[in-house]
């Protein structure tokens, strides 16, 4: 397959400077990516030039990650009601009336927001290691939820303690096998972690995981957006994941019965890093169906 390159760029998109990848032809269907925790848009960067030949694929840096500008948060929200007005920017900005949706770990989050609000645009949904569903949550929610019980400074202590290197390289490697761990770069953590140890980065990684607890409210408006909407969805996961197992993504088929469902049995939660010569041509062939 003829691989094409990815452009770089910086662009003023509401108010704010974001740094932006693009591949693929301009007039191309779009699919939009945004990335999860702890990560940036660095993540799609093998994805965007194996779809360049039929797609305008585009990834980009929430504030605070990655490149992207850190604005005061007296100025943004940094929750993700926020980040969703982002994407709405985003995908203004671009002048794209429908495009795909990549939903993966926050962004699946953020994403579903977006579509809710703009159901006529988002033609697709590739599903990837994101959970709606509170009744699956996975086990490494115990250190979040044990501080939704009490908001003591002991229970908050490991939310901070993840914010950091280690932290992110758990977040990484931590739950897959060894050989699976070994074809995860170092680069995801190691240039990652430089541009967030900074205090109000590091704030704002603290912050979205205490703001999972209000985002549990959002769960039944996801779930009933699906249930009503049945938009075209492929679910292609990690289920080597402490926070989204295999029944996370199996109860995607309680709202989208229709939905394309794909384990990947010995991946995790990052498996465009590990699997993605096996996971391509599930993505292709779902995208040449829907969003043509």
């Amino acid at each position: 397959m003829q691989q094409h390159s990815t452009v770089h760029r910086y662009a003023e998109i509401g108010g704010r400077n974001l740094f932006l990848r693009e591949a693929g032809p301009e007039d191309a269907p779009v699919l939009l990516l945004p990335h999860g925790y702890p990560c940036s848009s660095f993540q799609f960067r093998r994805l965007m030039p194996a779809l360049a030949d039929r797609w305008h694929t585009i990834a980009f840096d929430w504030p605070g990650f990655g490149y992207s500008d850190t604005p005061d948060p007296t100025e943004f929200g940094y929750d993700f009601d926020a980040y969703a007005e982002v994407l709405a920017d985003i995908a203004d900005a671009f002048g794209v009336e429908r495009y795909g949706l990549w939903l993966h770990d926050y962004g699946s989050q953020i994403g579903l927001r977006h579509a809710i609000a703009r159901p006529e645009k988002t033609m697709a949904l590739i599903i990837q290691n994101g959970d709606i569903y509170e009744d699956v949550l996975g086990p490494k929610y115990k250190a979040i939820k044990a501080w939704w019980a009490d908001k003591s400074d002991e229970k908050h202590r490991p939310l901070e303690e993840a914010v950091s290197e280690q932290g992110f390289r758990k977040e990484f490697i931590g739950e897959v096998s060894d050989e699976v761990a070994s074809r995860v770069p170092p680069d995801l953590w190691k240039l990652h972690w430089p541009l967030m140890d900074t205090p109000v980065r590091r704030a704002v990684s603290v912050g979205l995981m205490e703001k999972l607890e209000q985002n549990l409210e959002w769960f039944p408006r996801y779930q009933s957006f699906l249930r009503e909407r049945q938009p075209s969805a492929l679910v292609v996961w990690g289920p080597q994941d402490g926070y989204m197992p295999e029944e996370s993504a199996r109860a995607y088929q309680r709202d989208l019965p229709n939905a394309e469902l794909h384990l990947i049995e010995d991946a995790g939660h990052w498996l465009l890093e590990t699997h993605f010569e096996q996971v391509l041509p599930l993505i292709r062939d779902f995208l040449q169906r829907t969003l043509r």
